[in-house]
């Protein structure tokens, strides 16, 4: 039984008209030709990520514009002074051959080399070594082998080593041209006036170098071992000239507080707060800084006071500013080199000393006055016998037992300390109420 058995409906659905939608028709994609069909039904006709080639673009050739072929013709070179002709495969494009000069001629490039007249050498270039034939036929291989001085040598007729021949060449185009300046100043930028060739340290370094070319394996190993040692020695004698300089200071700042400790007179005061500055401090870092082979002075000078100044107190430094001041000497010094930075921590030591002083002789004469008025027993302290024997004369009376047999003096002399006994008796406690007697207690 359902709904529609108690609304007396018919079991039968009744037909319902339904309106269908028209759907889009599909366009029909065709396959492109090139394309696998696993790839296309893969990639569903999407663009690639990366630009691809249509397949009728790679049947296709380029249209033949120009028409390119390589001949054999012939080509000069401004880089030769001969006219020399010579042949080489050249691109030809539509039948146009190249033209212009060798492409290669670019990279000749030739030495400038001085020229000179008859009237220079003369009167600049005369040598009791060299003749002016010997000297013009090495400017002229000079120039014809760009100072390539080995071929020189090998192509120079007579028998002249390298370095004559470098010392001959630089020494006559230098005097060239100096001689032809204006001025000294105008040249002396110039290399060859600059740096003059030197013939004796050319021919050192050969030497040296022909020495290491030529020595064995075992000569080789036994300098190596020579260097390490001399390393060690050197820098053995480094630490121990560090460690003498680091020595120094510490003898003379305790010898100099030696001196200052005996020139002060007998018996310093316990109330003194002042006292002589330590010198352990500065020496260690002034020791560092010098195995770092450096002094930074503003950096020394500032450890050196706090060094100078850690054992007195914050007036006593006030003090030593307000003297250095009234003295009209700077906090710090304009220039702090190593000498003023010493005298400075010196003059600070000098105050110091001068303050402790001054103070010692207050408490002196504040003693002396003392002892001059007679007015030492009336400072107050410790009481005299007289005035204990009042105390000692004094009768005990026991009232430690109160009415009715209670303490009552128990609470106050748990009150005092252990040790520690009460001059005056105790009174008794007349403020707490007996307590009511009971029948037990009669």
């Amino acid at each position: 039984m359902d709904a529609k058995d108690i609304l007396g409906l018919p079991k039968t659905p009744l037909p319902i008209t339904q309106e269908k939608k028209p759907q889009p028709k599909k366009d029909s994609q065709r396959k492109p030709d090139g394309i696998s069909r696993e790839v296309y039904a893969l990639t569903g006709g999407l663009a690639p990520l990366m630009p691809s080639i249509d397949v009728s673009q790679l049947k296709k050739r380029p249209p033949a514009v120009e028409k390119i072929s390589w001949e054999w013709l012939p080509f000069t070179s401004s880089a030769r002074k001969d006219n020399l002709q010579l042949y080489h495969w050249v691109r030809v494009v539509n039948g146009v051959p190249p033209t212009g000069d060798y492409s290669f001629a670019k990279y000749n490039k030739s030495v400038n080399v001085v020229k000179y007249t008859d009237e220079e050498y003369d009167k600049y270039l005369v040598d009791s070594m060299w003749s002016k034939e010997e000297t013009d036929q090495l400017f002229d291989l000079c120039e014809r082998f760009d100072l390539r001085f080995i071929v020189i040598a090998d192509k120079f007729p007579l028998s002249r080593t390298v370095e004559e021949l470098k010392d001959r060449y630089y020494s006559v185009s230098r005097a060239i041209l100096i001689a032809r300046a204006p001025s000294h100043a105008d040249v002396s930028g110039h290399p060859l006036v600059k740096d003059a060739y030197n013939i004796s340290q050319e021919k050192e370094r050969k030497r040296a170098l022909c020495m290491v070319l030529s020595q064995t394996k075992q000569q080789e190993r036994k300098d190596v071992e020579v260097l390490a040692e001399a390393k060690k020695i050197a820098e053995s004698r480094m630490i121990a000239r560090d460690a003498e300089q680091s020595e120094l200071p510490v003898k003379s700042n305790a010898e100099l507080e030696s001196a200052e400790m005996a020139n002060v007179p007998g018996d310093v005061s316990p109330t003194s707060n002042v006292q002589f500055p330590s010198a352990e401090v500065a020496p260690s870092t002034l020791a560092s800084l010098r195995m770092l082979h450096v002094y930074l002075r503003t950096y020394a000078l500032d450890q050196m006071v706090q060094a100078a100044s850690s054992s007195a107190g914050l007036r006593t430094i006030k003090r030593i500013e307000q003297t250095l001041q009234d003295l009209g000497v700077n906090l710090k010094p304009r220039v702090p080199t190593k000498a003023v930075c010493a005298e400075h921590l010196e003059l600070r030591k000098e105050i110091l000393t001068l303050l402790n002083l001054q103070k010692q002789l207050q408490y002196k004469e504040a003693e002396s006055s003392c002892f001059r008025d007679g007015s030492y027993t009336d400072i107050p302290g410790t009481p005299t016998r007289s005035h204990r024997g009042v105390d000692l004369d004094r009768t005990f009376v026991p009232d430690s037992m109160g009415f009715g047999g209670e303490r009552v003096g128990k609470r106050d002399q748990k009150r005092k300390g252990p040790g520690r006994l009460s001059e005056a008796p105790s009174s008794p406690a007349q403020s707490k109420r007996p307590r009511k007697l009971k029948a037990s207690d009669l």
